[in-house]
């Protein structure tokens, strides 16, 4: 394992509305290493994004509200920051890309303009060291005539020179961590190749460590070394990219992976996962997948919140199914099963 860069320990996110509160983030703890790409993944809705404003201190409050936890940055929490120093952090060693190319980037300033401006706001370079830098990176990231694009403005590219630009701001400062927000999502599936592999280059160029937010397994199957699967706000499991593919653990992730299309699965007939996502506004008691998970096994489900418990090395899932017993275990509690006898066990078997 490397050392940590960011560590996210027991962050709980709420969002206080005219309806009540929304639990976004009920205590997730999660950690990425120097030069290590985490990818993050889960259904919309999940907490996601969250996390990735939560890391940037973007998050807007009210409504938004920190109730509790730390995310600590090379070891400072920065939670505790005044805000001088958490502007002079972010855009310079934590940098983002976001969902959208088209509402990140502002359509009256060119694009030469906006990739200089986190240089000149953040690092000591004259406009002209700066112009230079922006042309160099926009090269870097396989734009074409990077001179004359300086000049242009967004609505004058296309998706994809777009998203590259998106790109080439996040990196310019050269950060130490990028948050990746599905930087794919609009993309189409060829452009979205060339962006994954772009992403990939870069990461190894520059020696940084990637946070990677996606809903699809197969994309983060592509550049991540460990992996966080997020369910309703909370870390079902986490493990490196191969245990999630060759022994997932938690029901939830064990449904992901399933559903991803192969050339041997009936392309008709993917697994689907019965039911919805819990109401955050009300979310219940216990483990918030119960009500959806095959392997549900009683009142211990619905009465007590499952947390993560290390089940070989490297690998955390938060599930009934593997916590350990102990004196401050409830009396309801039963020995945790062998990873490869519940790897093995049917619903009904549960």
């Amino acid at each position: 394992m490397t050392d940590t860069l960011l560590d996210i320990q027991d962050l709980q996110v709420h969002f206080h509305t005219e309806i009540g509160t929304v639990e976004a983030l009920d205590g997730i703890s999660m950690d990425i290493g120097h030069n290590e790409v985490l990818g993050v993944i889960g259904e919309s809705g999940c907490g996601k994004s969250v996390t990735a404003l939560s890391i940037m201190g973007l998050l807007q409050s009210p409504p938004a509200e920190i109730v509790a936890g730390k995310i600590e940055y090379d070891g400072q929490n920065l939670l505790n920051l005044p805000r001088k120093e958490m502007d002079h952090i972010r855009g310079n060693d934590l940098s983002m890309i976001y969902q959208d190319p088209m509402t990140s980037l502002n359509p009256v300033l060119t694009i030469g303009h906006q990739l200089m401006e986190p240089l000149l706001a953040h690092t000591d370079c004259s406009k002209v060291e700066g112009r230079s830098r922006a042309v160099e990176m926009l090269d870097a990231c396989g734009l074409a005539d990077p001179d004359r694009l300086m000049n242009q403005y967004p609505n004058e590219l296309s998706g994809g020179m777009r998203q590259r630009v998106v790109i080439a701001m996040a990196l310019v400062t050269e950060p130490k961590l990028l948050i990746a927000d599905e930087p794919t999502t609009a993309l189409d599936v060829t452009i979205q190749a060339q962006i994954m592999e772009l992403l990939q280059d870069l990461q190894d160029r520059f020696d940084m460590s990637v946070l990677f937010i996606s809903h699809d397994l197969g994309v983060v199957s592509d550049i991540a070394d460990r992996v966080a699967v997020m369910y309703a706000g909370t870390v079902a499991e986490s493990c490196s990219i191969n245990q999630l593919f060759e022994n997932p653990l938690h029901p939830y992730s064990r449904a992901l992976a399933e559903s991803i299309p192969t050339l041997e699965k009936d392309a008709d007939r993917l697994p689907t996962i019965d039911g919805i996502v819990p109401d955050l506004h009300d979310p219940p008691t216990g483990c918030r997948f119960a009500s959806r998970c095959p392997q549900y096994i009683g009142d211990v489900c619905n009465k007590y919140d499952p947390k993560l418990t290390s089940c070989g090395v490297d690998h955390d899932v938060a599930c009934h199914l593997y916590t350990e017993t102990s004196k401050a275990t409830p009396p309801w509690q039963t020995p945790a099963p062998t990873v490869s006898d519940d790897i093995d066990k049917s619903p009904d078997d549960a």
